[in-house]
């Protein structure tokens, strides 16, 4: 085959990833510059970033757990992206779908735990998935907008979160950290290998997840159907989609996946709805989902990333000295250069039509010729 013609192929589908890219060299740039001006050493620094996130077992351990429910939470992001909204709500849904997770054994006794475990996930997605829902419903029949809507639901999902688990929810035993009652033994869902990978299973449903995502939106006629309502709503309405309904649609499945977050992460880490579970896992999804152009394969190389930042703070507090707070300015610098880059979007737009007719006209002169 022609290596001119598999040059401008490659190119051509590589490019996409090229603002994501830039980004991430700028952020780590502009972070170094500011290590610099505080006094610190920035080149050691970048380097413990990486080392804190893949330079043992026990770092990809901790990347990967963190990397769980973010390819999740950023799923309630993209999938919703692909009819044209900007949904940042998440974090709601993952709170709430975690508190009817880990409430929902107290009423369904005597089931078998591998039942009980089942009923938790599809209760923390009918709760997540409403949720988001609620706001693709409140933008399609209502006209509010759906930024504004799903983060205005999210503080009332917090709210009503902190509400029920300080007061009617709460276990009379827990005292300084107000939690639902523990989830039982059996109910807490154990790590993918106890001797080598001690990670728990939230990994593979959020990488299941991802692919079942992709499959719909890149190879099913409702994902087809997906990007003409993204593209365009009225030539949509004009072909007869049922716009509302796919919009809707999108909002409840990226619930869904946020809501299984939730309930991950009171089966696998927490054992109970606690305060631990706002940690921002909604909005560090956002910045997932953005990094990876909701593309939903890219998300899972895009949350191992963002997981390992988060799971560096820890040994840069111990070697410079530096906040374990420090790494949320390099994932702030990251959304930023994000949105800042995008303007290059259109562009590329450009030169990947100019890349895709010269593959073909290279592939047409080697068939003639052939």
């Amino acid at each position: 085959m022609n290596p001119h013609y598999l040059a401008s192929r490659l190119a051509r589908l590589t490019l996409p990833g090229l603002p994501t890219l830039l980004s991430i060299i700028s952020s780590f740039a502009l972070f170094m510059l500011f290590l610099a001006f505080q006094g610190k050493p920035a080149v050691e620094a970048v380097g413990l970033v990486f080392e804190g996130a893949f330079g043992s077992s026990f770092a990809w351990e901790n990347t990967l757990q963190r990397a769980a429910p973010l390819m999740l939470t950023a799923l309630c992001v993209a999938l919703p992206a692909r009819a044209g909204l900007i949904i940042i709500g998440g974090e709601g849904a993952l709170v709430l779908g975690g508190l009817a997770a880990a409430t929902l054994p107290l009423w369904l006794t005597g089931l078998p735990p591998l039942a009980t475990l089942i009923a938790m996930g599809m209760v923390a997605m009918l709760v997540g998935g409403f949720w988001i829902g609620l706001n693709g419903w409140l933008r399609q029949k209502r006209g509010l907008n759906e930024t504004i809507g799903s983060l205005l639901l999210s503080y009332i999902a917090i709210a009503l979160f902190n509400h029920l688990v300080e007061g009617p929810l709460r276990d009379p035993s827990s005292l300084n950290k107000p939690s639902t009652v523990p989830l039982d033994y059996s109910l807490m869902i154990g790590v993918i290998s106890e001797d080598s990978f001690r990670v728990h299973w939230g990994l593979v449903a959020g990488i299941i997840a991802c692919v079942m995502a992709w499959v719909l939106v890149r190879h099913s006629v409702k994902g087809f159907a997906l990007d003409v309502v993204g593209g365009n709503v009225r030539t949509a309405r004009m072909l007869g989609l049922p716009v509302n309904r796919l919009v809707i649609l999108t909002c409840v499945l990226g619930g869904a996946a946020a809501g299984l977050a939730g309930m991950y992460e009171v089966s696998a880490v927490q054992g109970s709805a606690n305060a631990s579970l706002i940690v921002g896992y909604g909005i560090s999804g956002i910045l997932v989902s953005f990094a990876a152009r909701h593309n939903p394969l890219a998300i899972i190389l895009c949350a191992t990333l963002v997981g390992g930042i988060e799971a560096s703070g820890s040994l840069l507090q111990r070697r410079l000295d530096l906040p374990d707070a420090t790494t949320l300015i390099l994932q702030g610098l990251l959304f930023t250069n994000l949105l800042a880059w995008e303007a290059l979007a259109g562009r590329i737009s450009r030169w990947r039509i100019a890349l895709e007719e010269h593959a073909n006209k290279v592939r047409g002169a080697e068939v003639q010729h052939g």
